[in-house]
């Protein structure tokens, strides 16, 4: 389960508080909207607001030993801007947008900021013993192809080009929600996986982006309301139009609510015998 409180995690270490509202999400008191603010805003020291993460992680590696990855996941810039800036959730962004088209120096300074707090915060992840990284920008899928190369994949960028200085083989994985329009330029960030959402074929993001990233999901959360032989059916499907190299077998979001267990079990089971089932069904 990825919560709201996880995703913002780095915005109280530079000095933006949040509470978590039932029914509401995340509230910020005073939200962003002005180069003062921004300004005063202050690089962020994991060891003083985010040493849980690193007792977390560390339990967590200790649990799993080597029977499985240790993923950890941050929010993306553009994302962590538009709650601070708009206060809130919200259904057009209209508050950032209005930020972007009309002071964008203010917002361009504020995802700088951002896009360094999060790279700290990637770093110390990785060294707390996180094995991958997925980065989620969640309302980046509500900007124009255009605005993306302006307002986003830049700052998605930064965070990558700093952490590969660091650690170069940590594998990092950048999700969008709503991204069938902005695959080709995802795969110019530098992330070494794209996740891509069941809104677009997997052949088609494969032709799109090319070999030469790597590829996730992208499965329709509800298809494990389905039969198992249509889930069966889709795994196999999802993996042989992703090939052979670079795929990370995935839904295209989280699981649903209600969602049954035998089914959830069901999926990783198949997973598994993915390359017996396909030998079969060749």
């Amino acid at each position: 389960m990825i919560l709201f409180s996880d995703i913002l995690t780095p915005l109280p270490g530079i000095g933006i508080n949040f509470d978590i509202i039932e029914s509401k999400g995340p509230i910020i008191e005073s939200p962003i909207c002005s180069l003062e603010q921004v300004e005063k805003l202050h690089p962020i020291e994991p060891e003083e607001s985010l040493s849980f993460i690193r007792e977390i992680l560390q339990t967590l590696r200790q649990e799993v030993g080597n029977q499985a990855a240790v993923l950890g996941f941050v929010g993306a810039p553009w994302t962590l801007a538009a709650y601070a800036i708009e206060g809130k959730s919200s259904k057009d962004y209209a508050v950032i947008k209005k930020m972007a088209f009309s002071e964008p120096a203010i917002l361009h300074k504020f995802l700088e900021k951002i896009a360094d707090a999060i790279a700290v915060y990637v770093r110390y992840q990785i060294d707390s013993g996180a094995q991958v990284i997925q980065m989620f920008d969640s309302w980046a899928g509500q900007l124009s192809p255009q605005d993306y190369e302006v307002f986003a994949l830049p700052y998605q960028k930064r965070v990558v080009d700093q952490v590969k200085q660091t650690h170069p083989d940590t594998p990092l994985i950048l999700y969008i929600n709503g991204s069938s329009g902005l695959l080709e330029r995802m795969a110019k960030t530098g992330f070494d996986f794209v996740s891509v959402d069941w809104m677009v074929d997997m052949a088609d993001a494969r032709q799109r982006m090319g070999q030469n990233i790597g590829v996730q999901g992208n499965l329709d959360p509800c298809i494990l309301f389905g039969s198992k032989e249509m889930i069966r059916d889709r795994i196999l499907d999802t993996i042989k139009k992703a090939g052979n190299q670079g795929h990370i077998l995935n839904l295209g979001h989280g699981v649903l609510q209600k969602t049954p267990e035998e089914n959830v079990a069901y999926f990783f089971e198949t997973a598994k015998q993915a390359d017996q089932l396909l030998s079969v069904h060749a």
